[in-house]
């Protein structure tokens, strides 16, 4: 069971193109977010649609492989790992982020 710890996989659709920083260091980092949509049944039986926005990191070749072929309405599957952080904003408010550090992905669907 210890290969299920902290593991995340997401299917959804890419809500912006992607952002590549390179660092200082050489290392590549992308950021875009991710829409996941859950589908269900209310009360009155009728079809309702709700949907979860995800912030996804990659670095190194995954993130060469999401700048090079991912671009916004792209459907795409990724596994990865949940993390937290927190950092000052510009008016020394702590903000905190949940995001999901993606090392693999698939592209689904044909092309968009």
């Amino acid at each position: 069971m210890s290969t299920l710890r902290n593991k995340v996989q997401l299917i959804g659709h890419v809500g912006a193109d992607p952002v590549m920083t390179n660092l200082e260091s050489g290392k590549n980092l992308v950021r875009f977010s991710l829409a996941t949509n859950e589908t269900y049944k209310n009360a009155k039986g009728e079809k309702q649609t709700n949907t979860d926005w995800h912030n996804i990191v990659a670095w190194g070749k995954t993130a060469d492989i999401i700048d090079k072929y991912v671009t916004k309405g792209k459907e795409i599957a990724i596994e990865g790992k949940l993390t937290s952080r927190s950092y000052d904003d510009k008016d020394d408010a702590k903000r905190y982020v949940t995001e999901v550090v993606a090392n693999e992905i698939l592209l689904l669907g044909g092309n968009q």
